[in-house]
C-alpha cells in the first residue's frame, strides 16, 4: 500500500468526520462507481480505492493507527491492489474479496452479491454488536485526580427471555428451509451482458443459515431488545480535554452469541480559573511586588496539591518562569508527573504615598544614570 495515500480525501471527508459521515460518504461513492453498473476501467479503480479507505475508516483501531503512522502502519491484508486478486477474477481480482457488509443494509446485499461470485457461498457469520458513543465533562481538579461516572445509556442487549438465540423457550434452532442453511440464494437477472446469476443473502435467515423453530415472543426473533443501562466509568487522573476511553463490551450485545461491542467516552475537562494546562505540565501566574522582586524574597505559591513555598532571587524582572519539577498533572503514558511552571508577575501600585513617591524618585535617579551610561554606549557603537 502506498504510504501517501489520503484516504480522507477519498471518501471526501475531513479528518474529523464522523462515523455517520464516513458511512454515508461511502454508501455514496460506492453506489456511484460500483463495477456492477458497467462503468469504465477507472471507475472500476476508483471503487477499489473508496473501498480501500473504507476498510480503515470505519475501523476505530484501524484508524487511529493511519491518523498516526498513515496509510504505511495500516495491515490492509483483506484488500488486495490492482491485478492482485485470485486468477479469473471478473473485475480485477476481487472474487476473492470477502468483506463485512452487514452494517450496511440494502447496499451491502448488492456488495454480497458482486463479490460472492455466483460461486463460493458461506454463511455470514453474527457480527460484533455495535459500539456506542457518549461524552462526559468534568472539572479540572476532576482531571489531576481522577474521577468516576455513571452514564444511563440506551442500547440493544441480551433478551431476557430467549437469552440471545432468537427462540421461544421449548423450541429449537433449526435449518433454513429457504436457503439450505448456505446462508444464500441464488436469482437470475437480465444485464447488458445477458442472463447472470446473483447470490443474495437469505431474506429468512438473513445470512445465517439457521431461524428459530418458533420465534421469541419478545424479541421477534432478534435475539436482542431495546434497554437503558447504568455504566460505571473511571476517569483516570491525568486525563485532557478530547480524550477518549473505551469501557470494552459495554456497547450493544452482539448477534446470537458474537461479542458485544464496546461504549466509547469521550471526556470534556473544563478549564481551570488558575491554573494553564499543557499536556502533563501546567503554569500559575503569581503576582508580586516590587519590592519583592527588587531585593528578593521567599513567597509561598499554589500547586495542583496545596501550597508550597519558592525563593524570588534579587532582581528578578517580570514575567520570570520558575520551574517546579514533578508537580503537574499524572501523566498518563508512562509514570511520574509533569511540572508546573511559576510565572511572576510584579505588581505595579496605582497609588503612592509622598514618602513611597520619594524613595522611588530616588531610586529613578540612579537608574536612570545607569541607563544614560548604557544608551551612551549604543551610540558610541552606532546601535
Amino acid at each position: 500500500m502506498p504510504a501517501n495515500k489520503d484516504f480522507y480525501q477519498t471518501l471526501g471527508v475531513k479528518k474529523d468526520a464522523s462515523d455517520s459521515d464516513i458511512k454515508s460518504s461511502y454508501r455514496k461513492l460506492a453506489h456511484k462507481y460500483h463495477p456492477d453498473k458497467g462503468g469504465s476501467k477507472e471507475d472500476e479503480a476508483k471503487f477499489k480505492e473508496v473501498q480501500e479507505a473504507y476498510e480503515v475508516l470505519s475501523d476505530k483501531q484501524k484508524r487511529a493507527q493511519y491518523d498516526q503512522f498513515g496509510a504505511a502502519g495500516v495491515n490492509q491484508g483483506a484488500t488486495s491492489g490492482p491485478g492482485q486478486g485470485q486468477p479469473g477474477a471478473g473485475f480485477g481480482g476481487f472474487e476473492g474479496f470477502q468483506g463485512d457488509f452487514s452494517d450496511m443494509g440494502g447496499l451491502g446485499d448488492i456488495f454480497e452479491q458482486f463479490f460472492a461470485g455466483g460461486a463460493n457461498t458461506r454463511q455470514r457469520q453474527p457480527s460484533r454488536g455495535a459500539d456506542i458513543q457518549a461524552s462526559v465533562s468534568i472539572s479540572f481538579e476532576e482531571a489531576v485526580k481522577g474521577a468516576k461516572r455513571q452514564l444511563k445509556v440506551t442500547k440493544r442487549v441480551l433478551c431476557p427471555t430467549c437469552h440471545g438465540n432468537g427462540a421461544e423457550p421449548g423450541s429449537k434452532i433449526v435449518t433454513c428451509d429457504t436457503c439450505g442453511g448456505s446462508g444464500q440464494v441464488q436469482t437470475t437477472r437480465q444485464t447488458i451482458l445477458g442472463t447472470m446469476a446473483q447470490v443474495t443473502t437469505c431474506p429468512v435467515c438473513h445470512g445465517e443459515g439457521k431461524k428459530p423453530e418458533k420465534p421469541c415472543h419478545t424479541c421477534g426473533g432478534e435475539g436482542r431488545v431495546e434497554k437503558t443501562e447504568t455504566v460505571d466509568i473511571d476517569i483516570p487522573a491525568g486525563i485532557d480535554d478530547g480524550q477518549t476511553i473505551r469501557v470494552q463490551g459495554a456497547g450493544e450485545a452482539g448477534q446470537r452469541g458474537a461479542p458485544a461491542g464496546h461504549l466509547y467516552v469521550t471526556v470534556q475537562v473544563k478549564p481551570s480559573e488558575v491554573f494553564e494546562r499543557n499536556g502533563a505540565d501546567a503554569q500559575v501566574t503569581v503576582p508580586i511586588t516590587y519590592p519583592q522582586a527588587a531585593l528578593g524574597d521567599t513567597i509561598e505559591v499554589p500547586t495542583l496539591d496545596g501550597k508550597t513555598t519558592l525563593k524570588i532571587p534579587a532582581g528578578t524582572e517580570s514575567g520570570k518562569v520558575f520551574g517546579l519539577k514533578g508537580k503537574g498533572l499524572p501523566k498518563l503514558q508512562g509514570s511520574g508527573h509533569g511540572n508546573l511552571h511559576v510565572k511572576v508577575e510584579i505588581n505595579v501600585p496605582k497609588k503612592l504615598s509622598a514618602a513611597e513617591r520619594q524613595k522611588i524618585e530616588e531610586l529613578a535617579k540612579t537608574q536612570g544614570k545607569d541607563i544614560k551610561a548604557k544608551k551612551s554606549l549604543f551610540n558610541k557603537l552606532g546601535l
